[in-house]
């Protein structure tokens, strides 16, 4: 059914996952006199959270930064498996009233910005059908990987293989892997989360991977917690925060500053984690320096004691075919297996690939420039929240709502409606993800660039970051408000 008079909101946020949670919670504390509504396409919240399922899925960064900073995490787990992440998530909605705001099974397929009207007109499909609704504010929250399809690229033989294939994004619930042999085909977070959490029930599994990844260890529990458990929360919680952010940036820069130094130190680690006979340089030295990729993490060394306990092993290859009872290497070694798991990785879908124009044109992402990595040049009252590449989500995450709820303040105080960013020729390019990752290179030209100075840059630097989006004027010359 088509609605003829479409419904307003202040702000209207795509996505119920992180966050879009902490999106609409703080808008309900800073801006308790605004409509707010929140667009899931799925059946539930938690996004990413929600969505895979596949075993020990959890964060591959400390829980004490990957919370949000007005609500602490809980406990004093590090590294938090997908349930603890989610329950976390449904009491935050709970407790803010986000859950009242969230209006499932609701897909954004267009946005359309009216100078004219200062306004957005959003299409939403839902289960009564097509609907329009208008906001001042469109705000995206849905992240930047495809929820419907995985990278999942074709090996050779695929077909002939007589046993199952699985793609961790769409892990089946009623998979069976007890006692049997399994390979998981990846080096990144989700093998190496794959592995240990697997390896008690399998026969044998197997780790393929066609280069090395960089891997770190890091207690399950935060040590710093633990000690200062006794204390109250409201002092505990910002203690051991801005200890992880501060080993997060400082760790950041020194491995990029001095890549040799830190090559040698993450070697060094693992050896001493690894059984023998597992060469350290064959499987675990990436032709890469630090942070180049994303480091893995694993908590309290679960991989490699996967490894110690000969449950799993490592094979550093690339695969020739597939057959009918597993995966042939170009080495010539064969791999029995009776799954074949493919953590291939993610496929980026910047925004959910909602279209967007503005005064009835098109805007092609690759054609704009992020403004801070929240905003869009020449695209009118539109922030979207992507996370670090570097460090925790949520860290900006928060600063992305700090900012929203400031800009929101300033229009109210000046009597404005409209802000935009408007680009300058002057200001060089540079990538939107300096980042070499894969699933990045992959999807490098249907994303937008990044200015290669301030304030179009953002430095990938919490403590650099809190400076320019949450204490920068807003008026600065690059922002045009009307």
């Amino acid at each position: 059914m088509t609605q003829t008079q479409p419904e307003h909101v202040d702000v209207l946020v795509i996505g119920a996952g992180l966050s879009g949670i902490g999106a609409a919670a703080q808008l309900r504390t800073r801006h308790p006199g605004r409509t707010v509504a929140v667009l899931e396409a799925r059946e539930r919240l938690g996004g990413t959270w929600d969505l895979f399922r596949y075993p020990g899925i959890r964060s591959d960064s400390d829980m004490f930064t990957f919370g949000y900073r007005w609500r602490p995490w809980p406990s004093d787990t590090s590294l938090a498996d997908g349930q603890l992440i989610l329950d976390y998530l449904r009491t935050v909605a709970e407790e803010y009233a986000v859950d009242e705001l969230i209006r499932y099974e609701h897909k954004v397929t267009a946005a359309s910005w009216s100078s004219q009207a200062q306004q957005w007109t959003v299409t939403v499909e839902t289960p009564d059908g097509t609907k329009e609704l208008t906001t001042g504010l469109l705000w995206g929250c849905s992240g930047y990987y495809d929820y419907e399809t995985g990278h999942a690229p074709h090996f050779p033989g695929q077909e002939r293989f007589a046993g199952e294939i699985v793609h961790p994004q769409f892990w089946p619930e009623d998979l069976d892997y007890a006692g049997k042999k399994v390979v998981v085909i990846g080096s990144g977070a989700t093998a190496i989360t794959l592995i240990p959490a697997m390896a008690d029930q399998t026969e044998h599994i197997t780790m393929l991977q066609r280069s090395p990844t960089y891997v770190l260890n890091r207690p399950a529990r935060d040590p710093l917690a633990r000690k200062l458990a006794k204390l109250p929360e409201s002092v505990r919680y910002p203690i051991v925060r801005w200890s992880n952010i501060l080993m997060q940036v400082g760790s950041y820069q020194a491995f990029q500053k001095f890549p040799g130094w830190a090559r040698g130190y993450i070697r060094s680690q693992t050896e001493k984690l690894l059984p023998e006979g597992v060469d350290v340089d064959t499987h675990f030295k990436p032709a890469y320096d630090p942070w180049d990729q994303r480091l893995c993490v694993v908590p309290s060394a679960d991989l490699f004691k996967a490894l110690r306990r000969g449950q799993a092993s490592i094979v550093t290859d690339t695969i020739e075919t597939f057959d009918e009872t597993g995966i042939v290497l170009t080495s010539g070694e064969h791999l029995d297996a009776d799954i074949i798991v493919t953590a291939t990785g993610l496929k980026m879908k910047p925004f959910g690939g909602l279209p967007l124009t503005v005064d009835g044109a098109e805007v092609k992402l690759h054609d704009t420039m992020a403004y801070k990595a929240l905003m869009l040049s020449d695209v009118p009252n539109f922030v979207f929240t992507i996370g670090y590449t570097n460090a925790s989500w949520t860290l900006k995450a928060d600063l992305v709502a700090d900012y929203v709820c400031r800009m929101l303040e300033h229009l109210d105080r000046t009597g404005r409606k409209v802000f935009v960013p408007r680009r300058d020729e002057s200001v060089g390019e540079r990538p939107f993800m300096d980042f070499q990752s894969g699933y990045v290179l992959r999807a490098l030209d249907d994303l937008p660039v990044q200015g290669d100075r301030a304030p179009w840059l953002l430095k990938q630097n919490y403590l650099v970051d809190v400076r320019s989006i949450r204490r920068a004027p807003l008026e600065d010359g690059v922002l045009e408000l009307v």
